[in-house]
């Protein structure tokens, strides 16, 4: 018989999160108090009681929303999910004088669109409020006081209760952004990944608006993730407790440290720069993070050891796919040349491009970057070589297919030093196979003198050693001999080459001689011109000619010669003017 587990008070809830993050929710769960917490998909549920869930919303950094389930149910189509809705009692929730918001999100189920499920979910709460009290609450779709999270998945239905309100990622520092800015949730948790606590210099050499040198920081000064931010949907709830609230926001943010390493953050982009100086300003970290307008491969780091994490571009953008393999080629130059010593963590969602960088991974971690499927790539970078557990000699990072009877001191040279280096070294070992006679290349370019050898050596190889016969014209072919043209010829005519060209004064013969041949010594006859045709003659101009002159014949003036009556003989009847003949 299994055990029974010990009942505990409190609610269940559940901490929703980004794909590839949940072992690290799961671990901030529990460092907070969190009961019986397991991972789901895409997120942690847990026990706790009403400090607990205050605590998770404010100190949790990957988490994206924490939820209270109040009804669980099955559904078949939208009137079993309307009768069912409508039996909570939405009175005990909240009141009309709050709005609300349904979000709904939908999985393997009859109900395939999230919208009309959310639409079904607000008029069953609305109808139960209106048979109730004559009245009914609003929506409010930005600053709604009461959020409501509906979620179906194999005809399955749980209502909730959202006690976050706006995603948890918007931590209220951040405002504005450059383009396809790194959401501040995942920024957490690639930091959490790489297993920084503040001890080392950390670098951010591609920082866009300044999410991840930001996020480092709040971590290094133990500032918690909802600090910035003023409002939770919680507050709006019924039973509130705001003194526990306030006692748990003064314990957090008495634990605030000053920073004891440093932070560079940096950028190509002086605008992107700009956006990331208004966010340090806003966030009151401008005096603690170094930020500058820098080229990647300008940073010299001031220490031998440290960690980067950065996000480089992707190639997705049209401006951008030319030069993304160049990028991620001087990236893992930059890396090998700069950052000896170092730990480097690059989320990118183009791996083809990733290869380019030329180093080996040590970690390759699947995460996403919105709805593009990514990977933390982790690379160590080493100075000579590193020894494993076994006592095989492994070759150092960044020296790919390389030799390892190379100097420690050539470590530190570009991917095009050494593709010039193993290209040159080819074109050797070719250059010597082909003095000894071994290299035989099957698509070899005919020489110009082949062309010029006899016809009975056409299949003959010579070497250069071997004499060649001077070239000798061939034979007259036998159909070309004078003696034998009898052959080709017909009795009384000579033979007629059909593809001759036709010569100019060919034409110039007249009418009657132009299947005529004339040799040079021929008296031609001269040009005749031909009669005129008759139609052409004006005495006989034709019917056509005739028809044109009646056409555009002009119009006499004045009273015609005839007229014609063309009436019925009756009292009104009109008279037309006749044609002119």
């Amino acid at each position: 018989m299994t055990e029974l587990k010990e009942f505990k008070l409190g609610f269940d809830f559940i901490a929703k999160t980004s794909a590839g993050l949940e072992e690290v929710l799961l671990k901030e769960l529990i460092e907070i108090g969190a009961d019986d917490a397991s991972v789901i998909k895409r997120g942690v549920s847990f026990r706790g009681d009403t400090s607990v869930l205050f605590k998770a919303n404010y100190l949790a950094r990957t988490a994206i929303r924490i939820i209270k389930p109040i009804g669980v149910f099955e559904v078949g189509d939208d009137k079993q999910l309307y009768e069912k809705v409508k039996k909570i009692n939405w009175e005990d929730v909240f009141n009309l004088d709050q709005t609300f918001k349904v979000n709904a999100h939908v999985y393997n189920s009859e109900l395939d669109h999230s919208q009309f499920v959310a639409l079904r979910t607000k008029d069953a709460i609305v109808d139960q409020f209106r048979d109730k009290t004559g009245k009914r609450p609003w929506v409010e779709i930005d600053n709604a006081d009461i959020y409501i999270d509906v979620h179906i998945n194999d005809n399955v239905c749980t209502i909730s209760l959202d006690s976050s309100g706006e995603s948890l990622h918007k931590r209220g520092y951040r405002i504005d952004a450059d383009k396809a800015p790194i959401n501040e949730v995942l920024a957490a948790g690639m930091i959490a990944l790489t297993g920084w606590n503040g001890e080392k210099d950390f670098y951010d050499p591609m920082c866009g608006s300044g999410t991840i040198a930001i996020e480092a920081a709040m971590k290094a000064m133990k500032i918690p993730a909802g600090y910035y931010r003023d409002r939770f949907a919680f507050m709006n709830w019924e039973g509130f407790d705001e003194t526990l609230w306030e006692n748990i926001k003064r314990e957090a943010n008495e634990k605030i440290i000053e920073l004891e390493c440093a932070i560079y953050a940096s950028d190509r982009s002086k605008k992107a720069v700009n956006i990331a100086k208004t966010n340090l300003k806003n966030a009151a970290l401008h005096k603690d993070i170094d930020l500058d307008v820098k080229y990647f491969d300008a940073i010299v780091p001031e220490n031998k050891e440290g960690i980067l994490v950065f996000n480089p571009p992707y190639g997705m953008r049209l401006e951008e796919i030319n030069e993304i393999n160049d990028l991620y080629s001087s990236i893992g130059d930059t890396l090998k040349k700069n950052f000896s010593g170092f730990e480097a963590w690059i989320i990118t969602a183009n791996m083809d491009a990733a290869k380019h960088i030329g180093l080996r991974t040590s970690a390759r971690i699947e995460l996403y970057n919105g709805p593009l499927e990514s990977r933390l790539l982790k690379f160590e970078l080493y100075q000579g070589t590193k020894k494993d557990k076994s006592g095989d000699e492994r070759r150092p990072e960044g020296e790919w297919k390389k030799d390892r009877s190379r100097k420690p001191e050539d470590i530190n040279r570009s991917n095009s030093e050494d593709r010039a280096e193993r290209r040159d070294e080819g074109e050797r070992r070719s250059f010597k196979k082909r003095e000894e006679g071994e290299f035989k290349r099957p698509f070899k370019e005919k020489r110009e003198d082949d062309w010029q050898k006899e016809k009975g050596d056409k299949g003959k190889k010579f070497g250069r050693s071997d004499e060649r016969k001077p070239y000798r014209r061939s034979e007259k072919p036998k159909w070309k001999d004078a003696e034998e043209k009898g052959a080709f010829r017909k009795e009384g005519r000579e033979f007629k080459n059909p593809f001759k060209e036709k010569r100019e004064d060919n034409w110039r013969k007249d009418k009657g001689e132009r299947s005529t041949k004339f040799g040079k010594g021929d008296e031609r006859k001269p040009f005749v011109k031909p009669d005129k045709p008759k139609w052409k003659d004006n005495d006989d101009k034709g019917d056509v000619r005739k028809r044109d002159e009646d056409l555009f014949k002009k119009p006499q003036l004045g009273k015609p010669k005839k007229t014609e009556y063309t009436g019925d003989g009756k009292k009104g009847s009109r008279k037309k003017r006749p044609r002119l003949k």
